[in-house]
Parts: structure tokens; sequence; C-alpha cells
């Protein structure tokens, strides 16, 4: 339909087309000339089309109801170029109504003006929802296998970087009152209950003398009342699935920050930290994460596997700031070949991250982490390269040449061995003796360790690895360090489109261009 002269797409059924034959007011056969030679947007104008087929997005529109969407590769080339210049859904669509440059790249005549920014969601939540979310990213690393930039290059650099999130984190307070009053408008079994902490209906903090403790004792210790009362009333309502997530939260929230007081009834903020705390009841999916012990950053955390020497983005996912980046930074390096060097700092140098990288046939040149020390002992002690284990024998022998078994538990107790031995000030400060612990994957530390002391890798890893921060730096630029959507799938979909919209640049920089096929300019 037509309102105010924009296309308002409501249902999107049917998936629409392009017609072939260029209108009289093309803007790529009046102005295309004006689009300065290879750039993304030149590109998308000749090859938009050959890039974003139809048949792409066939299957989003399988119902084949409805008034038909925009041309799949008009929204793919708006997707492309909103996520290159770091702009909102509103600030995209104007740019296709005023900006020659994106007429021409979408092969809109002059004066068409363009449709409505929902007409976005609608196909991100397609795509989102569909069996291959990130195939605008999976599109351009076909071009790239294609023009074979790839073959021979068998290195691959991990790394990750904090995105900042788009919601206020919320302290303890904050969250039981909004939680309690979304139950409560949600839900109608918890608004009719008892509460008595604070007016659920009016909106900002509950007065309280902040700056007094048993005040603010007294307070949250009704909040969480009031909400426990809710969760008793609600247990064995049925509810559906909105109102079971809402519920859910309210639980969290109610007991992640919170311990009991000194009086039957009462609460009070806990002085520790729930590993896995929610700090904004807005979007529950963003963390808390420490750069170091005293900086840290809410959001979530991109993850990325780098051909070094290209700068080509070979694998992205993106997971809350919080996660670990061993397993993920591995799993972006599934169904690559085998023999590839992967480089990484020490973040990725866990013991299973090791494992899995040999057992993918990968070669790990990965900074390993320094061995603790014991603070009690000299600068002279011994740390435990200087024993000897024997990981098949299952035995370990220390420095004095004393040897014990490894049980299965893995902790070998060299105990009363200790009592009289000369070396015993320089190996441990324990009145029992020395406890060894060897895990399960203890070996491949050992042995990157050595290898690490020995030199073997310390030249390549200080040449290429170093190289996975350019790309960063081109991935975050134009306002990206700040995700614009709530939760991880949606980010996730707009980090992949990113990755992909950086991967295009990079190859129109290499030369990129058609010719039977995707080639690079020699």
């Amino acid at each position: 339909m037509l309102a105010f002269g924009v296309r308002i797409e409501k249902n999107g059924g049917v998936q629409g087309s392009s017609d072939p034959n260029r209108e009289l007011l093309d803007a790529q056969a009046l102005v295309g000339h004006l689009v300065p030679a290879g750039t993304v947007h030149a590109f998308l104008a000749e090859h938009r089309q050959r890039l974003f087929p139809d048949e792409l997005f066939a299957d989003l529109f399988s119902s084949g109801r409805g008034r038909p969407s925009v041309p799949a590769e008009v929204i793919a080339t708006v997707l492309v170029l909103q996520s290159l210049e770091g702009l909102s859904d509103r600030e995209a669509l104007q740019a296709v109504r005023t900006d020659l440059r994106w007429k021409v790249a979408a092969g809109l005549t002059l004066d068409d003006e363009g449709f409505h920014p929902t007409v976005l969601t609608l196909w991100r939540n397609k795509l989102r929802q569909s069996d291959r979310p990130e195939r605008i990213f999976d599109t351009v690393r076909d071009v790239i296998a294609a023009t074979g930039v790839l073959n021979g290059k068998t290195r691959r650099a991990l790394d990750s970087t904090l995105l900042d999130d788009a919601v206020a984190t919320q302290d303890t307070v904050t969250q039981l009152v909004s939680m309690i009053r979304r139950t409560r408008n949600a839900i109608p079994t918890a608004a009719v209950v008892a509460v008595s902490a604070h007016d659920y209906d009016s909106s900002g903090k509950p007065a309280c003398a902040w700056d007094d403790p048993a005040a603010r004792e007294v307070l949250v210790s009704g909040l969480v009342n009031d909400a426990l009362a809710i969760l008793a009333a609600v247990d064995g309502v049925e509810l559906d699935e909105d109102q079971q997530r809402l519920v859910g939260l309210l639980a969290l929230v109610a007991g992640q920050d919170v311990e009991e007081g000194d009086q039957p009834g009462s609460w009070r903020i806990a002085r520790k930290v729930a590993q896995e705390r929610v700090i904004s009841t807005v979007d529950p999916e963003t963390r808390h994460m420490h750069k170091s012990r005293s900086e840290y950053r809410d959001g979530f955390k991109a993850h990325l596997a780098v051909e070094p020497d290209t700068g080509l983005i070979t694998g992205v996912d993106l997971t809350a700031a919080n996660a670990p980046d061993g397993v993920h930074g591995v799993a972006l390096l599934e169904g690559e070949p085998g023999g590839l060097d992967v480089l990484a700092d020490s973040a990725y140098g866990t013991g299973p991250a090791r494992a899995a990288l040999d057992s993918a046939g990968h070669r790990a040149i990965i900074k390993p982490w320094p061995l603790a020390r014991n603070p009690r002992l000299g600068d002279d002690q011994f740390h435990r390269d200087d024993f000897t284990i024997d990981h098949i024998g299952r035995t370990v022998t220390c420095p004095n040449g004393h040897t014990v078994p490894i049980p299965p538990k893995g902790t070998a107790d060299f105990g009363s061995r200790c009592n009289s031995c000369p070396l015993r000030s320089r190996c441990t400060s324990s009145a029992t003796g020395r406890m060894f612990n060897v895990t399960e994957h203890d070996r491949y530390l050992a042995d990157a360790r050595r290898q690490w002391r020995a030199g073997d890798d310390f030249g390549d890893y200080r040449q290429h690895r170093p190289m996975v921060e350019r790309t960063i730096a081109w991935l975050v630029a134009n306002g990206h360090r700040r995700v614009r959507y709530r939760g991880i799938d949606r980010n996730r979909q707009a980090l992949t489109i990113r990755a992909a919209t950086i991967n295009l640049r990079r190859l129109l920089n290499l030369g990129l261009h058609w010719n039977n096929g995707w080639i690079l300019a020699t």
C-alpha cells in the first residue's frame, strides 16, 4: 500500500522482484558515473543481483500469500550499506530517499521514495528465524572462496572484542521494582497480591533515605518479600510463554543479589556478586565483563577468526560478555581444513581449547598462561615444569627425585616425603607436604610452555597475531562498538552483516571483479 508516498509492507507474504527493464529516471543510467569506482556502492550497483539473487531468499516467503515485499536485492543492498555506514533504520531509509549513491547501488529511480523502516525489521526477523540466518555473511564468504584468495594461507588469528550494550545497567532495587511491576501488569493473579514496599504503578525509584543502611535494608526486605509473595501466588497458575519468562526473571533478580538478614524475613544486598548476574531486566542477556581487576564493561563479546595477511574474517560469533574465549574461538574454525596454524593470546590457551585444536589437526601457536608463584617462597622456588610428569605411566617426580603415582582424580600427594627434603623451602609452604594437580589436558599445557620457552613459534606469533587488531578496528568503526539491539540473537545477526560488509570492502580493495567468475586483480 501507499501511505504518504512511502511503501509500507505489513506482511511481506510474497517475495518481490525487480523489473529488469530500466525506467526513465533510473539512477544508475543517469548518475551512475558519479559514484566512485571501487566503492561498495558501485560494486552493488553492478553486482547486487549476482550477489543476492531472488532464490537466495525464496524460503523466507514460502506462504505465497499477501502483498509482494520489497525485492531481495534491494533489501540486502540496504542492509549492507546500513552496516557499512553505521545508520539506524530511519537514517538508512532517509539515505535511500536522498543519497544518489544508495539509489544507484539499490537500482532505484531518482524519484523512488523508498519504503517504511519497519520493512527492515520484518526482513531481519525473517532471516533470524530461518534455517540460514547468516546467509549474507555466507554469501560473501562464498565469494572469498571463489576468488581463491585464501588458498595456501594456513594461518588463522583468533581474538575477541567487547561491544557495549544498548541499555542502561540497573542496580538491585531498580531490577526488583521493574520486574515486580512488569509481572503484576502481565499476570492478573500477580496484580491482586498485596504488596507494601512500593507503589509499583508509579515511575521512578522508591522513596528511601539512601544514605541510611538500615533504611536501605528495610526497603530491600520489603521488595524481596513482595517478589516472593507474587512468586508464591503464581505457582501452579497456567501461564503462557511470555508470562513464564517474566516469572523466571523475577525469581532470578529476587535471589541473585540478596541474602538473608539477621532477623527472620529480612533481606540485604549480598556482599558477593553472582557469576551469571543479570545486570538489566530490559536486556537480560547482557553481562559484566572485567577487562582488568579494576575495569569492567557491560554488554556482549564479538569473537572473530581472521586470516592475518588479508584481514578477511573467516568466522564470527557473538556471546554474552562473560563467555570464555577458548571454546567459542575454536568453534569458529569448524569446517576449515586441518593443518592451520592458530594464533591467539593466552585467553585461548586453555587445556580443552588446545586439545580441540589438536583433534581438528591444527597447530596451536598460543601464548601460554604464566605459571603461578607461591608468595611465601623465594625467587628461586620450583614451578611445575621443574617436575617430571609421565602422562602415560601416571607418575610425577619432584626435583629431589621422589616419584609418586597420579591417582584418577589427578592430585598427586608427596606428603611425608617432603619432611626431610633439603629442597622443601623452594618447593612448598604446606605443613603436610606438596600437592601436585595433573589435569586431563596437562600435557598440552606443558608442551605449550616448553615450546614457548624454546622460542619455536615466537617470531610467527609476534609477526602475524597482531594483525587481527586491524580487522577489529575495522569492525567497530562508525559506531559499531555499541550494539543497536537487545539480546544475543539480534546482535549476532547484525554482527554477521557487519562482518560481511567488512569482507566485501576488503575484497574490493584487493581488486575484486567479475570475469565469468569472481576473481581478484593480479
